[in-house]
């Protein structure tokens, strides 16, 4: 499963501007149908791995917003004039596209495809997930069961002495 693009969403938003949209989250619940996208933006994050490399992530976030106005709809064409608006914000159309949204938490969902449904064009949000990125620094290579990974982990710049976990 991979993330969709911002080039690939324009491409779906523009094929079908009049049908409306729906977001599937990721344990099959949805996002309800009078959701409005307050924001379009450019996340990027620095940072450095426990390993010592430093990285870069850059998505495209849209913002996800219910309102008090449960008739609203959003359509596919209105869609694509907003992400036109802030284009000028993107690096590229290769940066992957994240919904953020709020349901007791803020979260973001990586957007992993879409599907039309009913009329509509139903966008499939997938959970994000930590992992560890200097695996080579951290796992050990030959874990025994019921042990914890820090007491085969040798003692180096991964996460301090005890390893990863």
């Amino acid at each position: 499963m991979t993330d969709m693009n911002l080039n690939e969403l324009k491409a779906v938003l523009a094929g079908d501007p009049g049908r409306f949209l729906r977001l599937r989250l990721p344990g099959g619940g949805a996002v309800p149908v009078s959701f409005h996208i307050t924001e379009v933006g450019q996340v990027t994050k620095d940072f450095i791995d426990c390993g010592g490399t430093r990285r870069q992530v850059v998505t495209c976030q849209l913002q996800a917003w219910v309102g008090p106005d449960e008739e609203h709809r959003i359509q596919a064409g209105k869609l694509l004039g907003i992400l036109e608006k802030g284009a000028g914000l993107l690096p590229s159309g290769e940066v992957p596209v994240e919904i953020e949204y709020e349901q007791g938490l803020i979260s973001q969902y990586p957007v992993t495809g879409v599907e039309v449904e009913d009329g509509g064009l139903v966008f499939r949000l997938a959970s994000k997930h930590t992992d560890c990125l200097a695996k080579e620094l951290c796992l050990p290579q030959s874990p025994v069961a019921g042990m914890f990974r820090s007491a085969f982990a040798a003692p180096g710049p991964c996460c301090g002495p005890g390893g990863c976990d």
